[in-house]
């Protein structure tokens, strides 16, 4: 692309808080900071092409987060949770069957009756009409792609990417210079990989004297199922089969709506074998006996996948930075054993919010929002993430025969006394460095979609309504090109083909009966910004960085 001093200026918009990413974390720090002090101004920048279009979750949400943001929010006709979860299962499966497991031998926080089953994508347009009816500026459709620093390097803001770029890096006839949001103070919200999150982590080594943070692959599809299907207020949840030894993860399955259900799988990013597809491990699980009837006659609404954070407590990093500080999932908030995130998504924007307020009233800017890095351990989010700090780690040391019964001790004793038996057990490695060579494994044979309850990648993702300008430069970045080909693909058959959800990546050989002359593909078309390849690439050399702003999924409701 042209020098920078060959472009023209960005337009800069003035505000006193700059939120990037209209998630629940986002909208609710916007929200209650604009109910601290109307005066103030609040922008919310999302690069979905329309606020809710990127949001992917189960979702069962805790209304605890809600209940302290909007207090009376249940008396709002609008609002779109209307289903409470009646019941509450849980089973262990293995390739032929499974047992139910009792629900009373359950941690109590397990528990999920006074919960609500829902679209989290539905959820944040509701908040957004909340925030834009006090005032708080939304623009959906424009990726924040770059931080703005100061003389000290502290943040100044954040600039939104430079639209109408080429694919060779070159203005077109289209092209619009970004915008400078600049604000004395900038929330970070978007969500699990964030790209500006992992820079400001970096740069401000927030990440230091913490446990590296661990993530999932979150894979989901909505059924519309037969009414006589159809449980309203059913979630259910199961692990075991598909996945093997040195696997850990399992599926959630929910009723709502009028004759929705849906239906995801999870699959912790630290899995060993590199022949082994997230996606193709969820179409499986689909077709298991236990499973099978709940699809029979039902018709498939939408797919999508995200990527999960799951380290918890441990691998929180330092919250402030000068100038802003990370809410939400890019925070690391997620209840791993609970698969819940939303909740603490919300408490978090709160807290966020109410330290730049006072901040504010105290006629500071741009330094440490310290009270929010120094209190949240003590609030609620802290109190939730604590219980489960080992849940992770143990499942991971024993895998499921004894890991998860050890971890569901130690969220009782946890829960009853205050207290682990085991403390506070580490994660050890990345998710990166959890592969197996090639050939220390065998190889997952996985079976042929049906097309009637399981299906295939590309069908998925045009499920999930993902659209990219074709003539842009690709958002997936290599640091060395010859590194896919040279190593990934003689030590890992080249895993990045596996384990991303939507297709993107493929190796194309010039003679596919010989295998010869191998070349890596980047479909970028297809990218549904799940972050997976992101944290999962065994060398980490692909690096996600938003595309042009509206592009990607345009989820419905997920």
């Amino acid at each position: 692309m042209a020098g920078e001093n060959e472009l023209p200026a960005r337009e800069a918009m003035e505000y006193d808080v700059v939120v990037v990413g209209a998630g629940p974390a986002g909208l609710a720090a916007a929200i209650r900071f604009k109910q601290l002090d109307p005066e103030r101004s609040v922008v919310v920048v999302e690069k979905g092409s329309e606020i809710g279009a990127h949001i992917l979750s189960g979702a069962v949400i805790d209304p605890v987060g809600l209940d302290r943001l909007l207090p009376d929010w249940r008396d709002d006709p609008e609002q779109p949770l209307t289903t409470q979860v009646t019941q509450d299962r849980f089973y262990l499966l293995g390739p032929s069957g499974g047992v139910r497991l009792p629900n009373w031998p359950m941690p109590r926080l397990m528990n999920n009756h006074g919960n609500y089953i829902g679209s989290l994508g539905a959820l944040t347009r509701w908040l957004a009409a909340k925030a834009e009816a006090l005032g708080v500026e939304i623009y959906p459709g424009f990726a924040a792609t770059e931080a703005l620093y100061g003389d000290k390097g502290e943040v100044l803001g954040v600039a939104t990417g430079d639209m109408g770029v080429g694919r060779d890096g070159k203005p077109k006839d289209s092209f619009t210079r970004g915008m400078e949001l600049r604000g004395k103070y900038t929330l970070i919200a978007e969500g699990a990989r964030g790209s500006l999150a992992k820079q400001l982590i970096a740069k401000f080594a927030l990440d230091a004297g913490r446990d590296p943070q661990k993530f999932g692959i979150g894979l989901k599809e909505i059924w519309r199922v037969e009414p006589s299907r159809f449980q309203k207020g059913l979630v259910q949840h199961s692990f075991g089969w598909p996945l093997g030894r040195g696997t850990s993860g399992g599926s959630f399955l929910y009723h709502y709506g009028d004759g929705l259900m849906a239906v995801g799988f999870v699959v912790h990013l630290n899995y060993r074998n590199p022949t082994l597809s997230p996606f193709d491990e969820f179409q499986r699980f689909k077709t298991h006996p236990m499973m099978r009837d709940m699809f029979e006659g039902g018709k498939r609404l939408s797919y999508g996948a995200r990527a999960i954070s799951s380290g918890g407590v441990q691998s929180v990093p330092k919250l402030s930075f000068p100038g802003g500080a990370l809410v939400g999932c890019a925070a690391g908030f997620v209840n791993f054993a609970r698969i819940k995130g939303s909740h603490n998504a919300i408490l978090s924007g709160m807290q966020a919010a109410d330290a730049a307020h006072a901040a504010l009233a105290q006629g500071r800017a741009h330094d440490e929002l310290a009270d929010y890095e120094n209190g949240w351990r003590a609030s609620d989010i802290g109190r939730d993430l604590r219980l489960v700090r080992n849940v992770k780690p143990l499942w991971t040391r024993f895998g499921l025969a004894l890991g998860v019964p050890l971890a569901g001790l130690d969220m009782w004793t946890n829960e009853l006394f205050g207290a682990s038996l085991f403390g506070t057990l580490g994660h050890g490695k990345s998710d990166a460095k959890s592969l197996k060579l090639l050939s220390e494994v065998a190889p997952i044979e996985y079976p042929r979609p049906d097309g009637k309850i399981s299906f295939d990648k590309a069908s998925s993702v045009f499920l999930s309504n993902t659209n990219h300008e074709e003539d842009q430069p690709v958002h997936l970045k290599l640091a060395d090109p010859s590194i896919p080909i040279r190593d990934n693909l003689p030590r890992f058959g080249e895993p990045a083909r596996l384990y991303c959800p939507a297709g993107v990546y493929e190796v194309v050989y010039a003679n596919e009966a010989a295998k010869t002359d191998p070349r890596f593909v980047i479909n970028a078309q297809n990218c549904v910004h799940c972050k997976t390849c992101d944290v999962k690439d065994p060398a980490q050399n692909i690096t996600w960085v938003p595309p042009e702003g509206g592009g990607g999924p345009n989820y419905q409701d997920m």
